[in-house]
């Protein structure tokens, strides 16, 4: 196939590069490095681009723009793709007040650039839009909770297995990050159904793993094990540290695309995590990390939660896995954290 990853320097990207490299596809990869733009030099993911182009053998980089047409439809009239595999995006909840025409334009304007050359120039392919938890706002922290030593924790028995697709999008705070992810969200799920097209709209929990650029606006689980592995200071905002987020490896989000892909959908949405037994709440993901580490880590809390955050999110991932009963969670909290530590010291040594 001929494969198009957006934001093929991060995270998602970057896994997905080089997996369906290994499996001899073509894969082209947009990234432009934003992401130094949006979080300074310990966001730049020059690092993971240099890290791919050695480990690759059928993959091209092109540094651009998703906002920036002429490019895209340049490379759309040269290139027909298979699978679009879209991750590009300002990813930060909390940056997203300081730039919010930023925010948008790369969020929902990007997406919309790419949904349309590929119904232009390739309406056969499939189309995978990452999109995020945050397209709920605050709408999760309605159900009712109870507060363990550790942790929030769904009160009703029925919310055992999280959050799932019927949650609302509307009537509730998103943050400037969810809404512009909701516009993309959406129109995506509509040239899926309006159109008849391959659209798969994957609504990610805490996606992490080693190919993580963890700052403190973005990425939580690299960013904690980064403090402790540099005997920094974590900040914890409000909800006691006990606020849960489900967390899932990238090479997981990648099998979940791969299924989608053998057998699409027109604009199917689906919530995909870590699920509950990838939960963990900040203060169990601090006491997990210093015991991997070995090391102490400081932490200063701040009564003010940030605008919008879920209390306690888990995906349920039931409908993902009915539809594509092959795909499951590999990669265990335990085997996550010791990969990102793993990583992390690495690059500590090498510095």
């Amino acid at each position: 196939m001929n494969i198009l990853v957006t934001g093929s320097s991060g995270l998602i990207g970057s896994e997905a590069a080089e997996y369906f490299d290994g499996q001899g596809h073509l894969v082209i990869g947009l990234d432009n490095n934003m992401r130094r733009e949006f979080f300074g030099a310990v966001g730049d993911t020059t690092w993971n681009l240099e890290r791919l182009k050695c480990r690759t053998k059928n993959f091209r980089h092109y540094a651009i723009d998703i906002r920036d047409r002429n490019s895209l439809v340049s490379l759309f009239e040269q290139n027909r793709f298979d699978l679009i595999v879209h991750c590009a995006a300002q990813p930060s909840h909390d940056k997203a007040k300081d730039i919010p025409l930023i925010d948008f334009e790369v969020n929902a304007l990007g997406s919309i650039n790419l949904l349309e050359f590929t119904r232009r120039h390739c309406p056969e392919a499939v189309f995978i839009m990452m999109s995020t938890n945050k397209v709920y706002g605050d709408a999760p922290n309605e159900k009712p909770l109870r507060e363990l030593t550790t942790r929030w924790e769904y009160a009703d028995t029925a919310d055992y297995e999280g959050i799932d697709e019927s949650c609302r999008i509307d009537r509730t705070l998103h943050s400037i990050f969810g809404a512009s992810k909701v516009a993309a969200d959406v129109m995506a799920q509509e040239y899926g159904r309006y159109f008849g097209m391959k659209v798969g709209i994957f609504r990610g929990g805490c996606l992490t793993g080693p190919g993580h650029s963890g700052v403190e606006l973005h990425g939580f689980l690299s960013y904690l094990v980064k403090v402790a592995i540099e005997s920094r200071t974590y900040s914890i905002y409000g909800y006691k540290g006990k606020q849960v987020r489900d967390n899932i490896h990238s090479h997981d989000v990648i099998r979940a695309i791969e299924q989608f892909a053998a057998n699409p959908r027109c604009g199917e949405v689906y919530n995909l995590g870590g699920g509950r037994g990838n939960s963990i709440s900040i203060i169990e993901a601090i006491d997990s990390v210093e015991q991997i580490t070995g090391r102490k880590i400081t932490w200063l809390y701040d009564e003010q939660n940030r605008k919008g955050d879920h209390i306690c999110y888990i995906s349920d991932l039931r409908k993902l896995q009915s539809h594509y009963p092959g795909w499951s969670i590999t990669r265990n909290l335990e085997n996550i954290l010791e990969e990102i530590v793993e990583s992390q010291l690495r690059v500590a040594n090498r510095a």
